[in-house]
Parts: C-alpha cells; structure tokens; sequence
C-alpha cells in the first residue's frame, strides 16, 4: 500500500511541477499556519512520550512519527516562508530525560501516550483532508495529500500496536431498536 500511493503522489506532482501558481488564498494560508502549529505543538507530545515509556514498541513508533512530523513540518516551514506567511509561536522542544525521574503523578501511561498520538493523527488527518479539499493551489493540496499519506500510514501501524496492547478506546456497540436480541 506504501509503495501504490508515493507512486500515485510522484506522478500527481509530476503534471503540476511547471503549473503557473496563483497566490494563497486565505483559507490555504490559515490551513496552512495551523498545520505548521499542529505539527511543532504534537512534536512536542511526542518528546514528552520518548521520555516517559520504557515501553520499546512504543518508543520505536512514537520516533518514526516524531521524525517524519519533522520533516513535513520542514517542508511546511519553508512554504510558508517562500509565501511570506509569518510562522505562528509554538511551544520550545523538550530535552531528553529518563522515566526514572519522572513523578508518579505527572508521568504519563502508555495507553494515555498511545490515546495521545492516536488523537493527534487524527485530527491533523482530518485538517490535511479538508486542506486537499478546499485548496485551489495544487501545490497545497499536493503536499497535504503527501501528509495524510504519511499519517494515514502510521495511524494503521499504531492501531495495531493499540488493538494489541488493549490501549484501543472504541465505543459500544449499538443496537438499533427491532434488531435481533442476540449479541455478536
């Protein structure tokens, strides 16, 4: 699957690479702002996860995340520059530390890391989707597609790891009024 959608993105990208680009409109611009905070603020979550599990499975994917959010939010950031939008503050990187060292009322669960990183993949999904959607600048919506690509990768790797480890929240059946009694 990996390998069917970067080939459906090179060649998506190679029919717009000489495409005149009109200017930004103001929603591509505002799209395009709040990713780069989402980006920079989750990378910040994803330090604080590296530092608090021992858990190796979830270090190793919380790291394969946190590297490639650096890189599209680099790719982003000379974007936005390149258009001459401002960057939004974000919050300041976190240094290492040990678990160890951690107080037992701050540190977080695993399952509350997972839950974390599972939420904010879904909700920067859910920002690159409407950002393909409403852009006019095929340049935008390429790249937000190379995004989602990425993240839609990760979150169906991390669901895995969250379904095996119990850590998945998912909610109740529902049985709508006349359905058959019997439950699965």
């Amino acid at each position: 699957m990996k390998t069917v959608l970067k080939s459906m993105l090179s060649v998506l990208q190679s029919h717009t690479d000489n495409e005149p680009k009109p200017l930004l409109h103001v929603g591509e611009v505002m799209n395009c702002w709040t990713a780069f905070a989402i980006f920079k603020e989750a990378q910040v979550f994803y330090q604080m996860a590296l530092n608090t599990t021992d858990d190796e499975q979830l270090k190793k994917k919380t790291l394969e995340i946190f590297d490639a959010s650096v890189k599209d939010q680099n790719k982003l950031k000379h974007f936005l520059i390149k258009e001459g939008v401002p960057l939004p503050s974000t919050s300041q990187t976190k240094p290492d530390s040990s678990s160890e060292t951690i107080p037992l009322g701050v540190k977080l669960t695993d399952d509350e890391i997972a839950n974390g990183i599972s939420l904010k993949l879904a909700s920067v999904n859910i920002l690159c989707a409407t950002t393909v959607s409403q852009s006019i600048r095929t340049d935008v919506g390429l790249m937000f597609l190379e995004f989602q690509t990425h993240i839609l990768m990760f979150a169906a790797d991390f669901k895995t790891i969250m379904k095996k480890r119990g850590w998945l929240k998912s909610p109740p059946s529902y049985y709508p009024p006349g359905a058959p009694t019997s439950k699965p």
